[in-house]
């Protein structure tokens, strides 16, 4: 169930920073890198970078293999630069402690409003 519940948190991240970032530039944009590996046991990780300077990096790692605690523990990151220009990145831990995000934004690395009220933060 916290597998279904984590993955459900990522999912809808990812749901948000494609809808803020779809333009018209996006038709047009490039993978430059990929990789992926999974063992197939739970323990994976993947890496892209695109064209358009958005880039996503995911890690997991099975945890209390074979118990009535089994779960993935999850960290990663997704960066975009939006229209204005500005570059940003959440950063995110999710595990036996929930989803923990944290969010940085051009050169100063405020938060993202619309993201800050998003995640309750």
């Amino acid at each position: 169930m916290k597998l279904l519940v984590l993955c459900m948190f990522v999912a809808a991240a990812d749901v948000v920073v494609n809808a803020l970032t779809t333009s018209k530039e996006t038709q047009d944009v490039k993978l430059l890198r990929y990789e992926s590996n999974n063992d197939g046991l739970g323990t994976y990780s993947f890496a892209y970078d695109q064209s358009d300077s958005s880039s996503r990096n995911e890690e997991g790692e099975l945890k209390n293999a074979g118990t009535d605690n089994e779960f993935v523990a999850v960290k990663g990151s997704y960066s975009w630069t939006d229209p204005d220009g500005v570059y940003h990145t959440i950063n995110y831990v999710a595990d036996e402690n929930g989803y923990q995000p944290s969010i940085e934004s051009g050169p100063s690395g405020g938060p993202l409003p619309q993201f800050a009220a998003l995640l309750g933060l």
